[in-house]
């Protein structure tokens, strides 16, 4: 059954959750048919989700770039928020690629602020350095072709719009 779109999120509302929500999830297909479901970090910029992440999830990518994103947050159903993209990825092999990409820079700087200190370093923000390394280590745009939100928030309003009418 699909979400009904009052459920869904505003623009503005997806733009929040992907900006503030800390991780998302990715899934890929790896060898054969079996899925790979990760949680990563990631950027948000030009409609697509960038992430900078290494092994089976980059070769998975490169043998086929179809691919599921969710992020959502919360726990409790009433509160549930959260955004499903399905579309495909491109790995950015070498930092020429690197620097092709249009949003990559304003990515460096937005993941730089969000996650000052997740590591445990100090919690003052700045440029994500990372860049393609080694065989596996790469940067990954994902453009979505299929985007899915909801908002549970607003079921309460929902079930009182369809019980008046209104």
């Amino acid at each position: 059954m699909p979400i009904p779109k009052e459920l869904s999120l505003t623009p503005e509302q997806l733009d929040e959750l992907m900006l503030s929500t800390w991780n998302m999830r990715i899934a890929t297909i790896g060898p054969g048919t079996r899925i790979n479901l990760t949680p990563l970090w990631f950027g948000w910029a030009g409609g697509k989700i960038y992430t900078f992440c290494r092994g089976q999830k980059v070769e998975n990518l490169r043998r086929n770039p179809t691919c599921t994103i969710l992020v959502d947050r919360n726990e409790r159903f009433p509160e549930l928020q959260g955004a499903m993209f399905q579309g495909t990825a491109r790995v950015l092999e070498d930092a020429a690629a690197e620097a092709a990409d249009p949003h990559l820079e304003e990515v460096r700087w937005q993941m730089g602020r969000k996650y000052a200190g997740g590591h445990g370093e100090p919690a003052e923000p700045r440029r994500n350095e990372s860049t393609a390394r080694g065989r596996n280590w790469r940067w990954v745009v994902f453009t979505p072709d299929k985007l899915v939100t909801w908002d549970n928030f607003k079921l309460a309003a929902l079930r009182r719009e369809r019980q008046t009418g209104t």
